[in-house]
């Protein structure tokens, strides 16, 4: 038998092994195609103070679950993510300490809020933006905001799964993580325990600490303040008219949001940045 030649027989069996493979390979991509789409998008974005940076939107259609983050100016780095399935939002944000002044490398803040479905536009879309042009620094259509939230009450890490199961992973750097009693009533009438919460400060008795920008020492407790800006991100779809009857998605519309969270901290030496405020 040549080197060239095959056995008898081996056309068909060729034939029926690359059918087999082809429709192994239609039931992988299927597969693929159900259990969802995790992407991420860059996006060059200025920010308040005038600085670019680069922010990074990841959407996971199977989680249910748009994560924004980017850093600021400052070196702080932002995360917000949006738990859709929950309707709950978490802001983390790692603030560079100052060395000099007797801080850690970095603190880490959390707050968890109710979510609104409207404010972002849905997982699968997200998941599908592409942009033209990736060296274009994006402003903002809109300004949404701003937005005062006193974040009143203490949120026990340990139990915060019931809340949602990604508060773990990003709160998992800060020492407390912090809601608001409007929230609490909000997830406790769905039924969640209200022990995993607890009203800050925790004794009655003690008097509302002064403001942490008015506060003398630096061991002594005060009302924090910290704001955050969402500078861009994709809130509304946009549609579009065509020959047939029903719009059809063309785009979407960007917007811009800032939050100012008060909250109580035991000493004002983990809220310097509010000395100016």
């Amino acid at each position: 038998m040549s080197l060239l030649e095959f056995p008898r027989g081996f056309g068909m069996y060729a034939r029926q092994n690359l059918s087999a493979l082809l429709t192994i390979l239609f039931l992988i991509f299927t597969l693929f195609l159900t259990v969802g789409i995790c992407t991420d998008l860059k996006v060059l974005v200025r920010l308040s103070d005038g600085q670019i940076t680069e922010e990074t939107l990841e959407a996971d259609s199977e989680r249910d679950v748009i994560t924004v983050e980017f850093k600021q100016g400052d070196g702080t780095l932002i995360t917000v993510l949006a738990d859709f399935k929950r309707h709950v939002k978490i802001f983390r944000a790692l603030v560079l300490g100052e060395p000099e002044r007797g801080q850690t490398q970095y603190q880490a803040l959390c707050f968890i809020t109710h979510l609104d479905p409207r404010e972002f536009i849905p997982t699968e879309s997200m998941a599908r933006l592409r942009q033209k042009n990736s060296h274009v620094v994006r402003s903002a259509d809109e300004s949404r905001g701003p937005e005062q939230l006193s974040m009143d009450v203490a949120v026990n890490l340990t139990q915060a799964w019931q809340l949602s199961a990604h508060i773990r992973n990003v709160c998992g750097e800060a020492q407390q993580a912090y809601t608001s009693q409007a929230d609490v009533t909000r997830w406790t009438g769905r039924g969640l325990q209200r022990s995993m919460f607890e009203v800050q400060p925790s004794d009655p008795d003690v008097p509302t600490p002064p403001a942490c920008s008015v506060a003398t020492g630096l061991w002594e407790p005060c009302l924090c303040s910290y704001r955050l800006s969402l500078e861009w991100y994709p809130c509304l779809l946009k549609y579009c008219r065509g020959r047939g009857p029903s719009p059809y998605k063309c785009g979407i519309r960007s917007c811009s949001k800032s939050f100012r969270f008060s909250f109580h901290t035991p000493h004002r030496q983990l809220c310097l940045w509010d000395e100016e405020a």
